[in-house]
């Protein structure tokens, strides 16, 4: 989902696969995720899913706790493996572990929120095919320790949700004027007229534009250069 990760195959070991300086210290791989490299705003990864399901907050936050536990223990499971997996089936094992853990996700939610799993549809089963996902395994988790891989793959799992928290909040509050938890009106405004370009697919082309713009502008360019 979303363009091809960059430098997935073969970082060196103790680089953070495209992060230079965080290879080995968490709180540099940790920035690196949330900010420098932002899977979305950066690397432009796991786009299908922040256009396709972020109508609303509540499903941009469920998505990305999904994506964050499974980045983080198939990382935590490559990287306990990575001496044991021949290099030339490792794109198998990297595929089987996720899909395992996107597996237990999918049957949770069906299990327990029953209307959840009917709203996000496929793309939880998509998981497995998420860039973000298959990138920091290939580039990070296979070539470093368990510690430091965990660390980068909760960075980036939390960027993603960041991007699709902001973008859901955008389309639900400007598309309906409220903010709904399952049951629960957390936010109303009176009188609001339904927004259907925020609703639809424009507004998400239109919301994620403004965001990497904004995040941009806010210096996300300027430290980008700087490391490069």
């Amino acid at each position: 989902m979303g363009a091809s990760a960059p430098n997935m195959a073969g970082a060196p070991r103790g680089n953070a696969g495209g992060m230079p300086g965080a290879g080995g210290r968490p709180i540099l791989a940790f920035r690196a995720g949330i900010w420098n490299d932002n899977p979305i705003a950066v690397q432009i990864l796991g786009i299908c899913s922040a256009l396709a399901i972020t109508t609303r907050l509540e499903n941009a936050l469920v998505m990305g706790a999904g994506v964050v536990f499974v980045v983080m223990m198939s990382s935590l499971i490559l990287s306990l493996l990575r001496k044991a997996i021949p290099r030339r089936i490792r794109m198998i094992a990297e595929v089987a572990i996720i899909a395992t853990f996107v597996i237990l996700v999918d049957q949770f939610l069906r299990a327990n929120y029953w209307d959840m799993s009917k709203r996000l549809g496929p793309y939880v089963g998509l998981i497995i095919t998420n860039c973000i996902i298959m990138g920091r395994a290939e580039a990070f988790a296979l070539h470093n320790r368990p510690g430091i891989s965990v660390v980068d793959a909760a960075a980036n799992g939390l960027g993603y949700t960041f991007i699709l928290a902001v973008i859901g909040l955008v389309r639900e509050l400007g598309g309906t004027g409220t903010i709904v938890f399952g049951e629960r009106v957390l936010l109303e405004i009176p009188d609001y007229p339904m927004n259907l370009v925020l609703r639809g697919a424009p507004g998400a082309f239109i919301a994620l534009g403004f965001l990497v713009a904004l995040l941009y502008a806010l210096g996300l360019r300027k430290e980008r250069e700087a490391r490069t």
